[in-house]
This record gives structure tokens, sequence and C-alpha cells, in this order.
């Protein structure tokens, strides 16, 4: 039971402190499910994260969700979801009783303005860690650049970019493989 507790409150928590959306998040994941719970690893995490972003709903969610099952089993799914839900549930409900009455305060639009340069830096700090550990060797560089490239210069959809990263992958691990 100390384990799913631990999980709500550690998904709570993460919940709670994660202002930006799942991408904002990532770090507070990475130290809080990786450096000192040990729950998943680096490569998990970022697999998580991948698959998270892949799948209809919330990149948090999703996240939490995986890695909850991993730690707990269906049950710890489950209450790492809730977790990362609770905060967000009572922050927007109080939010929205309230926030009509306070909108339109210049006070209000300036935090707004900072709270999401704040935000942007967070994404920023979780792009380089995530190109730290993603972008590894020269292969990973070409993925890279092609799906770069592709949504820079195309509107294709991301799932087409997922897909065509993960063909890419497999096709150059296995060429690389078959050249042993």
């Amino acid at each position: 039971m100390n384990k799913f507790l631990d999980l709500f409150l550690t998904f709570a928590r993460i919940g709670g402190l994660t202002f930006g959306g799942g991408y904002a998040m990532l770090p507070i994941l990475q130290r809080e499910v990786v450096e000192k719970r040990g729950w998943a690893t680096e490569e998990e995490l970022m697999d998580y994260y991948a698959i998270g972003q892949c799948t209809p709903g919330i990149i948090a969610v999703n996240t939490a969700t995986f890695i909850g099952q991993k730690t707990g089993g269906i049950m710890g799914g489950i209450i790492a979801t809730l977790g990362v839900v609770f905060p967000s549930l009572i922050i927007i409900s109080v939010i929205a009783a309230f926030i009509q009455n306070f909108a339109d305060l210049a006070v209000v639009q300036n935090a707004f303005a900072g709270i999401r340069v704040c935000v942007c830096v967070l994404i920023f700090n979780a792009v380089v860690k995530l190109w730290k550990k993603s972008v590894v060797d020269k292969r990973t560089l070409v993925i890279f650049l092609l799906i770069t490239a592709g949504s820079v210069l195309t509107d294709l959809s991301p799932i087409l970019f997922v897909i065509a990263a993960g063909a890419v992958g497999i096709l150059l691990k296995n060429k690389e493989v078959q050249a042993k």
C-alpha cells in the first residue's frame, strides 16, 4: 500500500508543479522518477514519453500511466494517473470559478506573460536533455535532420513523422547490423 501512496503523492506533486504541459514536466519527471526513485531509466522514460506523445491523450497522463504500471501493475497505473490529474482538477476548478472576475486585471495578464516565458525555458531545457539522450550518433542525427526538415517544410501530421522516424530507425539499424 505504501508503494501506491508514494506513486500517488509523487505524481500529484509532479502534476501540481508542472506548468506548461507535458514538455515542461520532463525535467521534473527525470528528477523524481529516474534520479530520486529509480522507477525508470533515462531510456525508459524517453520511450514512455515518446509513446505518450504518439498516443491519444495528454502526454503527462500517458507517461504517468506507463510509469505507474511498470512500478505497480495495473493498479499502479491507475493510481499514478489519478495522482497526476488530481492537482489539475482542483486548480482548474478554483480558477474557473474566479477567472472571469480577474482576467482583465493588468497584474494577471502580466503574470501569465511571465509564466509563458518561463514555460518556454522549461520546454527548451527538456529539448536539450532529449537531444543529448536521443541524438547520439550519425544515424540518429540523420533521422533528426530529416524529420526536422520535413516538419518545418511541410504541414504533414506529426503521426506521419513518428511512423517515418521509426521506419528509418529500423532500416538504418538493420543496415548497420547487416554490415557487421
